[in-house]
């Protein structure tokens, strides 16, 4: 691993009211700035105007105008981006309408790029939802690295500042995917910059 700088967008995908997402989010940009490798952009899909009524389907919606004009901010920050780590709760065993239609908005943005993921739910950890994600992801074309942090009972978890009890598990489990997620990032960058990808 050569150690080049990784454009990393966290996104954060819940867009309830009172939700505990901006506490995780946070915590996982911190350790992505810690780890050193990565520029880190947080991506809040609470404010971006994401509509549930989907336009053309692919493969015309990976053209730009095809698109709302108010979600060009949100298509150029997930374009600059050499790879993700989705932030995301588990609801009713699964992950938020929010994300499915980020994804489904968008389409070689995904391609070819690797994908982490930072859950919490109750006794799951948000699993069943990251579980689910990784088969929408596939269909994208898209690599989900193996490891991931998951947070059970995450109000259990965290106290009032936004820290850790505990800090230690998560924070080696943080290191573990921040370190697949720069490995994949690097080989798929190279492999699209002498081969585009054209699935």
């Amino acid at each position: 691993m050569s150690g080049k700088v990784v454009k990393l967008a966290v996104i954060l995908g819940s867009v309830r009211e009172g939700r505990f997402g901006p506490v995780v989010a946070n915590w996982t940009v911190e350790q992505a700035r810690q780890h050193g490798r990565f520029k880190v952009n947080l991506v809040d899909l609470a404010e971006v105007d994401l509509p549930l009524v989907l336009g053309p389907e692919p493969p015309a919606i990976a053209t730009t105008d095809a698109r709302p004009a108010e979600m060009a901010q949100l298509t150029a920050a997930l374009d600059e981006a050499d790879a993700f780590i989705l932030v995301t709760p588990e609801y009713n065993r699964s992950f938020p309408a929010s994300i499915k239609s980020l994804i489904d908005w968008h389409y070689t943005q995904w391609r070819a790029k690797p994908i982490g993921f930072v859950s919490y739910g109750s006794m799951s950890g948000g699993l069943r939802a990251v579980e689910q994600l990784r088969l929408v992801f596939a269909e994208m074309h898209a690599v989900t690295v193996r490891d991931c942090v998951s947070f059970a009972n995450y109000w259990e978890q965290f106290q009032e500042d936004g820290t850790l009890g505990n800090p230690e598990p998560a924070q080696e489990a943080a290191k573990d995917l921040l370190n697949q997620l720069g490995w994949w990032a690097e080989a798929l960058l190279d492999a699209r910059a002498n081969n585009p990808y054209q699935p």
